[in-house]
């Protein structure tokens, strides 16, 4: 086998049976995915996926990002740019995947290929040079069969809902498609609204005069543009969505008045706006989503703290998501407060708040999250979804926020296959950070079992409105 049954539980024997007896309460549990980037074309068409490389490398950005660090270059691993050939031989692309595999020891994406091979596609024999063949050929073979098909996968994964994102403008029409399927699988979209917030993304003046065409809104004054967000978000509620995803660089907010508001905006489509206005602009529309929030019952998820696209030639060439996201540092007490002074009492308000500075978990996430009752923290992300990230997560949040303060996990992933992985890594650290309380009595073992439960299933259904 490529995996030990007893990975990722505590090495003593005592918190390890613990684990292990907690493991088993939750092991099974339907999985929720309230956030994700998976692509919903996927589950409208229920079209066979391809080959290996495919499926496992070209979506993944984990994947990409470690590859490209030791020398390998995007178009050499199957990323279409602009004006360069790309490798187009899957099998060649995979056999470098594979003679590389080694990179990735100790890392969560080692863990959760791995998960993927042997309980997906049956392999119990290691990725090197010598299987890369074999590998590439067995799931290219499954890959053929009606049972590894989106839809049945969906199943065979257990995945009760899985949320995608996409943009404001975005028609989904994928979405529509699968609604009226006679699939059962329940796929929603979240609503992402950054390319007509942030006025630094790409073709903003251009996004807002679509943002405008398909709410039949003046999205050149403030009122018609806030107007077409409410559109926008009764048409994403209209066929399932619950939350709304904002990944600006910051935190900031702000709380203008309307005529404050209105003169701003008014720069910004103008393009005479400058760095502070831009980010004073980003920051008002913060809390107007907060507001919007309140009067439509979108869960408002924040998740900052990622310097986006930092390699500008590989943003040129290859676009957004490609790997060159990096962490900075990010704050929250002073920045929030806008908002929260104006709405963080308000019982209809949810609010999500994830961070990439870890320093933050203690000191100021927890304690706000512990205050305000429109505030939960979401769970370790992107870079610290590691065994080692969500256990740091639970020790620096815990004491403070406690566990109902949080809101269970989100695989956050665009490789489809990770789904299970991802949240069979975040059961089995949660069991080992709860045994290890149990074996130091902090909390008993059946108090454990139920938080258990908790964490896996239903904190993300409720905080998700699911």
């Amino acid at each position: 086998m490529l995996l030990n049954e007893n990975r990722l539980f505590p090495a003593d024997e005592n918190s390890r049976g613990i684990a292990k007896r907690l493991f088993n309460e939750v092991e099974k549990l339907p999985i929720i995915s309230p956030h994700g980037h998976t692509d919903p074309s996927w589950f409208a068409s229920n079209k066979n996926f391809t080959n290996a490389t495919d499926l496992l490398i070209v979506p993944d950005h984990y994947v990409l990002r470690m590859l490209v660090s030791q020398g390998f270059k995007l178009e050499n691993l199957g990323v279409i740019g602009k004006d360069i050939n790309t490798e187009k031989d899957k099998r060649k692309i995979w056999k470098i995947f594979a003679e590389n595999y080694y990179l990735f020891r100790s890392t969560p994406s080692r863990i959760w290929m791995d998960h993927t091979f042997e309980n997906l596609f049956g392999i119990n024999k290691p990725l090197n040079q010598k299987t890369a063949d074999f590998y590439f050929d067995h799931i290219g073979e499954c890959l053929k069969k009606d049972e590894f098909r989106p839809r049945e996968m969906y199943n065979k994964f257990n995945i009760e809902i899985l949320s995608t994102t996409e943009s404001a403008l975005d028609n989904l029409e994928f979405h529509k498609s699968i609604k009226n399927s006679n699939w059962n699988g329940r796929i929603i979209s979240t609503y992402r609204p950054d390319n007509v917030i942030d006025p630094d993304f790409d073709n903003f003046k251009e996004n807002i005069d679509k943002f405008g065409e398909i709410t039949n809104e003046d999205t050149t004054t403030w009122t018609g543009y806030l107007n077409a967000h409410r559109k926008r978000r009764e048409y994403f509620i209209s066929l399932g969505t619950t939350a709304s995803d904002h990944g600006l660089s910051t935190a900031n907010t702000a709380d203008l008045n309307n005529e404050e508001a209105s003169k701003l905006f008014e720069k910004v489509i103008t393009k005479i706006a400058n760095s502070h206005e831009k980010e004073l602009f980003r920051a008002q529309m913060l809390t107007e989503m907060a507001k919007m929030s309140i009067e439509d019952g979108l869960v408002m998820q924040i998740h900052p703290g990622s310097h986006r696209n930092h390699n500008k030639n590989i943003l040129d060439i290859f676009g957004r998501d490609k790997g060159f996201d990096i962490p900075q540092r990010t704050s929250y007490v002073d920045v929030l407060k806008p908002l929260l002074s104006r709405y963080g009492m308000n019982s209809k308000l949810n609010i999500i708040l994830f961070t990439l500075d870890e320093s933050t978990y203690s000191r100021e996430l927890a304690p706000l999250a512990g205050a305000y009752p429109s505030l939960k923290l979401g769970p370790a992300w992107w870079f610290h979804d590691s065994p080692n990230g969500m256990m740091r997560y639970r020790e620096l949040v815990t004491e403070t926020a406690g566990f109902y303060n949080t809101v269970g996990f989100n695989d956050d992933t665009r490789a489809f296959p990770s789904v299970p992985a991802r949240h069979d890594v975040s059961r089995r650290v949660d069991c080992s950070f709860l045994a290890t309380q149990v074996a130091k009595h902090i909390i008993s073992e059946e108090e454990a079992r139920e938080v258990a439960i908790e964490l896996a299933y239903k904190l993300a259904k409720v905080s998700y409105k699911l």
